[in-house]
């Protein structure tokens, strides 16, 4: 059974209005799609904080920013050669 926190913090919920300027981190995940941790990771990825003991708000250009992180083209992996024993 999930925590209460989880169930508090842990999970998107939808915003009031999905257009605001300013949305918690668990309206931001329902809006873009992915889970709240991933949107933590992005905001420190991108260095976006708040201080201490506040709560997390993303902006409209927040939320670009995380969405543009998230869309990076992987690097795809080298082809290996193989090579014969003579």
């Amino acid at each position: 059974m999930p925590s209460d926190k989880y169930l508090r913090y842990g999970r998107p919920t939808p915003p009031a209005d999905a257009n605001q300027e300013f949305m918690t981190v668990q309206e931001t995940a329902y809006v873009l799609g992915c889970s709240v941790d991933t949107i933590r990771a992005r905001l420190k990825e991108l260095k976006l904080r708040s201080a201490p003991g506040r709560r997390l708000i993303t902006s409209k250009a927040d939320r670009a920013r995380i969405h543009a992180a998230g869309r990076k083209p992987r690097r795809k992996p080298q082809p290996v050669e193989l090579q014969t024993a003579a």
